[in-house]
C-alpha cells in the first residue's frame, strides 16, 4: 500500500514512514496542483500537517496554527478529491474535548476554548472529503525521540522534576508504538468516523511523574508550578496544565489491542535502553 503522508519529517510521521515504507511527502506549501502529481497510485493519505503547538501563544501565532492546519487540509482535501486515492486519515487532538470531564467519541461538542475552535474547524476541514475519511485525536504520545518525554528526560535525569502544579491533571496518552499500530489498523480495515489515540488508562500527573522517577532511579521532588508554566507558555500552557480523561471507545470496539495500555508498561518500553 502506497501511503501519502503530510508532517512526514515530525515524530510521529517519523515512525510512520517507518511502518509505511512505500511513502510519499507532500509538504505545507505545496499547491494542489504538486499535491495531484504526488497522489498518482497513491491509496492512502496521512495528514499530520501543523505547527508546533506548545509554543507561547499571541494572535500572529494562533493564526500560523490555524492556517498550518485548516488551510493545508483544506489544499490537500480539495486535490484528494479529484485523485483515486481510496482513504484519507486527518489528524486532530484531544484538544477538541473540555477540561475536567470524562469523554469518548460519543460526545460531539467542542471546548469552548481556542483548542476547542482549531479543532472543530480542522475537523471540518478534512470531513470536506468526498473518499472514507477518519479522524485521529492524539493524546501525549509517548515516545523518547520526541514529544513530551523527550523533553523531560533531561531534568528528570538530573533529579530537578517533580509533579505539575498539584499532580491531579489527568493525562490522556498513547505509546508511540501503539500509535503507528492503531494507524496501521485503521489503514487496514478502512475504518471512517472519529477515533481517540489515547490508551484505555489514562492517569494522574503524580502517577506518571512517579512512574518516570522510578524507572530513570531519580527522585521527584520539585514540583513545576503552574504560574510558571503560563509566565513562559501565556495562554498555551493550557495544554500542559488541562486535565482531560479521554478514552478510545471507537478503537476497542473496532478491534483494536493496546500492547502498552498502561503508564508503566509504555515508559519501560520506552526507556528500557537507556
Amino acid at each position: 500500500m502506497k501511503v501519502a503522508i503530510t508532517g512526514a519529517s515530525g515524530f510521529v510521521g517519523s515512525h510512520l514512514q517507518k511502518h509505511f515504507q512505500e511513502n510519499v511527502h507532500i509538504h505545507r506549501d505545496d499547491t494542489k496542483e504538486q499535491i495531484l502529481e504526488k497522489l498518482e497510485g497513491v491509496d492512502t493519505v496521512i495528514n499530520l500537517a501543523g505547527a508546533p503547538i506548545i509554543k507561547r501563544w499571541n494572535e500572529e501565532y494562533k493564526k500560523v496554527l490555524i492556517n498550518s492546519r485548516v488551510e493545508t487540509t483544506k489544499t490537500l482535501v480539495s486535490a484528494i478529491n479529484e485523485s483515486d486515492v481510496n482513504y484519507f486519515i486527518s489528524t486532530s487532538a484531544i484538544g477538541a474535548y473540555p477540561d475536567d470531564g470524562v469523554y469518548d467519541e460519543s460526545y460531539k461538542e467542542y471546548a469552548d476554548d481556542f483548542l476547542g475552535s482549531l479543532t472543530k474547524v480542522w475537523e471540518e476541514s478534512a470531513l470536506e472529503c468526498s473518499k472514507p475519511t477518519a479522524i485521529t485525536r492524539f493524546g501525549i504520545v509517548i515516545g523518547k525521540e520526541g514529544g513530551a518525554l523527550k523533553q523531560m528526560l533531561t531534568p528528570f535525569k538530573l533529579g530537578v522534576a517533580g509533579i505539575v502544579g498539584d499532580g491531579t491533571t489527568i493525562m490522556s496518552w498513547i505509546d508511540i508504538d501503539d500509535l503507528v499500530a492503531a494507524y496501521k489498523h485503521l489503514c487496514e480495515k478502512k475504518l471512517v468516523g472519529t477515533f481517540n489515540l489515547t490508551t484505555p488508562k489514562p492517569v494522574r500527573n503524580y502517577e506518571y511523574t512517579k512512574a518516570l522517577g522510578a524507572i530513570l532511579h531519580r527522585p521527584t521532588l520539585l514540583p513545576l508550578p503552574e504560574f510558571v508554566l503560563k509566565i513562559i507558555y501565556g495562554e498555551a500552557a493550557t495544554v500542559l496544565t488541562g486535565s482531560k480523561e479521554i478514552h478510545p471507545r471507537a478503537l476497542l470496539e473496532s478491534g483494536f489491542e493496546f500492547k502498552y495500555p498502561t503508564i508503566q508498561s509504555s515508559l519501560q518500553h520506552q526507556l528500557s535502553s537507556l
